[in-house]
């Protein structure tokens, strides 16, 4: 008797051999897929986030990207853009990184950290 594809005797048998085969498929070894690089710089990030880092070990912070150090005047923009609203909007966005030489993403970034220390000076004025 044959069996059918996903059938309970097909999934037992592949679950058995760690199968990745298609049903059907007789005398085919099954293969795990090779692994993939990532590709895009959001692939690596992740994977550098799922990969343990040993700083307390080595005394010193992982490889990778450094610190932004903003400049005063770059500092001064974006605590004035700040006051005006918590939450920056897309084209000021743009904008700012055009006029700071950052990139969006640090823009972002500085923004969500500010948020962040503004509700804990908030925080612990109560």
């Amino acid at each position: 008797m044959e069996k059918g594809p996903f059938s309970v005797e097909w999934l037992a048998q592949s679950s058995r051999s760690g199968g990745r085969g298609m049903p059907g498929e007789k005398g085919s070894p099954s293969q795990a897929p090779p692994s993939v690089p990532a590709d895009t710089p959001r692939d690596r990030e992740a994977a550098e986030r799922r990969s343990p880092r040993h700083e307390a070990e080595s005394g010193c912070a992982a490889p990778g990207r450094s610190r932004t150090k903003f400049s005063a005047a770059q500092l001064q923009e974006l605590e004035r853009s700040f006051r005006e609203q918590r939450y920056i909007r897309a084209g000021e966005k743009r904008r700012l990184a055009a006029v700071l030489n950052l990139s969006q993403s640090q823009i972002k970034t500085w923004f969500q950290n500010r948020r962040m220390k503004f509700k804990r000076q908030t925080q612990d004025a109560r």
